[in-house]
C-alpha cells in the first residue's frame, strides 16, 4: 500500500511541474510549495527527510522548512554564487558599453563577405561566439536582427536565411560561464570520480570533444539547408523586408575598440590561459571562474577610469555589478527549488525505485537507454515550452544517482540533456527566441522552425552519438 500511494504522490507532483512547464509558468515558488507537501506526506509515512547531513530543528514539522533554508545555505556557497558573480560581470559590460563594442568588432568583417551562402555557416559560428558575451539567446537575436540583419541582406541572403541563423546563434558554445555548466560542475564535484571538479575542467575537457565538432557539423547543415529551401521557394530576396532599428557604428579609438572589445570575453580568455598552463606544465594555479571574473571586473574599472577620467561616475557605474546579480537571482533559486523537489522525492521514495529500475541496465549494454529517455523528455518538454532550462536544473540533481545506478559515466547524462535542451530551443514555435526573430521580420514562428529544425536536429544526433562513443566506454 505504501508503494501505491508513493507512486501515486510522485506522478501527481511531477504531472503538475510538467504541466506548469508546458504552460511557461513560473515553477520557482511552485517547486517550493509541492516540495514542503511532499516533505509532510513522507513524515506521515514515517520516513525521514533525505536531506544530507540534515539537523533537525528539534521540531519535526518545522524540519521541511529548515530543508528550504539549508539548501539555499549550501547552493549560495557553491554553484549559486559562481552565478551571481557571473550575473554582475555581466550586467557590468552591459553598462560600460562593452558588449556592443565585441559585437561590432566580431561583426564587422562579415560585411565584406558577399557570397550569401558562405555568410551562413560563417554568420552561425560567429553568433555562437558571441553567445559567450551575451548568454540570453533572445537577447541575442534582438541585437544581432538589428546590427547584423541589414548586413545579411544587404550581402544577398534571403529574408528566411538570415532570420534561421540569427535564431540559431544561442546553442552549445563550450563556456565556463554558462550556468547550466556551472551547476552541473558543482554536482559533479561532489562524486568521488570528479571530486574538485571546476567548471573550466567540465568544458574543457569534456563539453568541449562534443560541442565543438557538433557546432560544425550544424554549420554545415545550415549551409546545405538553406540553400535547398531557397532554391525549393524560389525566394525573393527583397520581399518581406521591414524597418530595423538604424545601426549605429561604434565610435572610438583603434584602442578602445581593441580594450573594449576583449573586455567581455576576459574571464573565458584568463580561464582559457590557465587551464593551457596547467595542462601542459603540470602547475597548480587555482584560477575559478568567480575568482577570474572578479578579477575582470577590476580590470574593467580601471578602464573605465582611464577612459573617463571621471572616478566618481565611474565607481557609481558600478552598481550595474550587484543589479546584475539580483538579475541572476531567478537562476540561482531555480537551482535551490529543484534540488528541494529532489530531496522530497527521495524522501517518499521514488528516487530509490527508479535507482533500482535503472539497475538492472548496469552491464547490459543498454546503458544508452537513460540518456536516450532523458534526451526525449527534454525535447518534448523543449518544444512544448519554448524552454529547457527549468527541467535541465530540475534533473542536475538527478543524473548522479540514476547514472550511477544504471551504470554509466554521468557525463553520458550530463552532457547530452544540457545540449539537447539549448539546441531544441530554436525548433520551438513557442520559444522566445524564435518569435523574437520572426515578429521581427512580420513571418510566422513555422516559417522560421522550417529553417531551423534540420540544422538543430542534425546537432541533437551528432552530439547524442559523439556522447556515447566518448562517454559510455568511460565507465561509472
Amino acid at each position: 500500500m505504501e508503494l501505491v500511494i508513493m507512486y501515486l504522490v510522485a506522478i501527481a507532483a511531477v504531472g503538475i511541474v510538467g504541466f506548469m512547464l508546458v504552460k511557461k509558468m513560473d515553477i520557482k515558488i511552485s517547486l517550493f510549495l509541492i516540495g514542503i507537501v511532499l516533505m509532510y506526506i513522507a513524515l506521515l509515512m514515517g520516513k525521514d527527510i533525505s536531506f544530507t547531513d540534515f539537523v533537525s530543528s528539534g521540531v519535526t514539522w518545522l524540519d521541511p522548512f529548515k530543508v528550504v533554508g539549508d539548501q539555499f545555505v549550501s547552493t549560495l556557497t557553491s554553484a549559486g554564487f559562481i552565478i551571481l558573480i557571473l550575473g554582475g560581470y555581466t550586467g557590468y559590460m552591459s553598462h560600460i558599453g562593452a558588449n556592443e563594442v565585441t559585437v561590432s568588432v566580431l561583426a564587422k568583417p562579415i560585411a565584406h563577405i558577399k557570397s550569401p551562402y558562405i555568410l551562413v555557416p560563417i554568420t552561425f559560428l560567429l553568433g555562437n561566439l558571441l553567445s559567450l558575451v551575451i548568454p540570453s539567446a533572445s537577447n541575442l537575436a534582438i541585437i544581432l536582427m538589428a546590427t547584423l540583419y541589414p548586413v545579411l541582406r544587404q550581402a544577398g541572403m534571403s529574408l528566411l536565411s538570415a532570420a534561421a541563423v540569427i535564431a540559431t546563434t544561442a546553442t552549445i558554445m563550450p563556456t565556463p560561464l554558462g550556468s547550466d555548466n556551472v551547476a552541473i560542475a558543482a554536482e559533479l564535484a561532489k562524486t568521488d570520480m570528479f571530486s574538485g571538479l571546476t567548471a573550466s575542467d567540465y568544458v574543457f575537457r569534456y563539453h568541449v570533444l562534443v560541442s565543438i565538432p557538433t557546432l560544425l557539423v550544424m554549420a554545415l547543415a545550415h549551409y546545405f539547408w538553406q540553400k535547398f529551401m531557397d532554391k525549393r521557394a524560389g525566394s525573393d530576396l527583397t520581399d518581406g523586408d521591414v524597418d530595423l532599428a538604424e545601426v549605429k557604428a561604434v565610435e572610438g579609438s583603434a584602442l578602445y575598440r581593441t580594450v573594449y572589445a576583449i573586455l567581455p570575453l576576459l574571464p573565458i580568455i584568463m580561464l582559457l590561459i590557465v587551464f593551457a598552463i596547467t595542462s601542459t606544465t603540470g602547475a597548480k594555479i587555482d584560477l575559478s571562474v568567480e575568482l577570474a571574473s572578479i578579477l575582470s571586473f577590476v580590470i574593467a574599472i580601471i578602464c573605465e577610469l582611464i577612459r573617463t577620467r571621471k572616478g566618481k561616475e565611474t565607481l557609481a557605474g558600478t552598481e550595474s555589478f550587484f543589479k546584475g546579480m539580483g538579475g541572476a537571482m531567478p537562476i540561482v533559486a531555480l537551482l535551490v527549488a529543484a534540488s528541494v523537489f529532489v530531496v522530497d522525492l527521495k524522501s517518499i521514495g521514488l528516487i530509490t525505485e527508479l535507482q533500482n529500475a535503472m539497475t538492472g541496465l548496469s552491464g547490459s549494454g543498454m546503458g544508452f537507454v537513460l540518456p536516450l529517455i532523458l534526451v526525449g523528455l527534454t525535447a518534448l518538454i523543449v518544444l512544448l515550452s519554448g524552454s529547457g532550462t527549468a527541467l535541465f536544473f530540475a534533473m542536475v540533481p538527478l543524473m548522479v544517482p540514476l547514472a550511477a545506478a544504471a551504470g554509466i559515466n554521468v557525463l553520458a547524462v550530463s552532457i547530452p540533456m544540457g545540449l539537447a535542451g539549448n539546441l531544441l530551443r530554436a525548433v520551438s514555435p513557442v520559444s522566445a527566441v524564435v518569435m523574437i526573430v520572426a515578429g521581427s521580420i512580420k513571418k510566422s514562428p513555422i516559417d522560421i522552425v522550417r529553417r531551423t529544425s534540420v540544422p538543430m536536429i542534425a546537432g541533437v544526433i551528432v552530439m547524442f552519438i559523439l556522447s556515447m562513443a566518448i562517454f559510455l566506454p568511460m565507465g561509472a
